[in-house]
């Protein structure tokens, strides 16, 4: 339930106001809906990655309630942008299953809300659980899955170290947390993401992946949409893991929601699908495209920068040559 109304219009920076249940826990999120009101639209959940040093749980997913905004501006979906449990103001603490009960909960809660469908995308630990509830509930119709691992084995061999982690980053706020340790270590096999984009088919999948993701291999992009089978698999050159600060990536993901859109919800003539698909397509080249354009605009802000402190270098080289040439010498003793 919100605390107050969600607002995807406003421009005040979007926070996270929305509360809803997981089973005994209230979890946050950011719920955005079109200007023509949710009535007859789909419906997605925004999931965000594990937390890391320096962005700790109180900033876990700050960013998503503005692409959240932006989806239902521009695409007239109600999305919900949601906190895991222990990051941000959400309640309890961190565990692999848990975080897969509380993905659960953000769809039944867009269920609750009368959305036409509902469909997940999520970015790096968020992806994985996507991808496992969408392949366990028939009710998702599509997942996106962005720098997203296809196993957590190194988690699983090490638990005491993620578990200092989870304290370091705030996720495990609770000192007593948790209460059976072999339990908690034991989630991380229980989560296999390969096996459930084979399960997930043949329901849509988004896999995007960065040539350059120093966290996540792009082999485990690749295996997800092999097991899948017949997944869109999106490679966004010289892209790290922060997939969602990355204009392309976004652009790619806002296309295929719009496809999505279009071939599920409308069910539209061919001619119709055909227009529709066209005016998708140049949508995401138009994306793309400003995309582009800014990242060149900052390489050439980049490369302007260095030319300039050149230049203020090689002043100062010269100055201290002519000053050195003007310094009278001792004459010989």
């Amino acid at each position: 339930m919100p605390e107050s109304q969600p607002g995807g219009t406003d421009s005040a920076p979007a926070i996270m106001d929305y509360r809803f249940p997981s089973g005994d826990l209230q979890l946050r999120g950011h719920l955005a809906e079109p200007p023509e009101g949710p009535h007859s639209a789909p419906g997605l959940l925004l999931c965000h990655g594990f937390p890391v040093r320096g962005r700790e749980s109180p900033q876990s997913g700050v960013s998503f309630p503005e692409l959240a905004d932006r989806i239902a501006v521009e695409l007239g979906w109600v999305v919900l942008a949601m906190n895991f449990r222990g990051c941000g103001a959400a309640e309890g603490n961190y565990s692999m299953l848990g975080w897969l009960d509380d993905v659960a909960a953000g769809v039944a809660e867009l269920n609750r809300l009368g959305v036409q469908g509902v469909w997940i995308a999520g970015f790096g630990t968020g992806g994985s659980l996507a991808v496992c509830e969408g392949a366990r509930n028939p009710s998702v119709m599509g997942v996106a899955a962005l720098a997203t691992p296809t196993d957590f084995e190194d988690w699983a061999r090490n638990p005491r170290r993620l578990l200092r982690h989870a304290r370091d980053v705030q996720v495990i706020k609770d000192p007593e947390f948790p209460p059976s340790f072999e339990e908690w270590a034991a989630g991380f096999k229980s989560v296999h993401p390969v096996e459930a984009a084979e399960r997930l088919a043949p329901r849509p999948l988004l896999v995007v992946h960065g040539d350059s993701d120093d966290l996540t291999p792009l082999n485990d992009g690749r295996a997800l949409a092999r097991a899948h089978g017949d997944a869109e698999f999106r490679l966004i050159n010289g892209a790290g893991h922060e997939l969602r600060h990355d204009p392309r990536a976004v652009a790619v993901l806002l296309g295929w929601l719009s496809r999505q859109q279009i071939a599920v919800l409308a069910q539209p003539t061919e001619a119709e699908i055909e227009s529709a698909e066209l005016e998708a397509a140049e949508l995401e080249a138009a994306e793309l495209e400003a995309a582009e354009v800014e990242a060149a605009e900052l390489e050439a802000a980049e490369v302007e920068s260095a030319v300039l402190e050149a230049a203020e270098v090689e002043s100062a080289v010269l100055e201290s040559a002519e000053s050195a040439r003007e310094t009278p010498t001792d004459p010989p003793g």
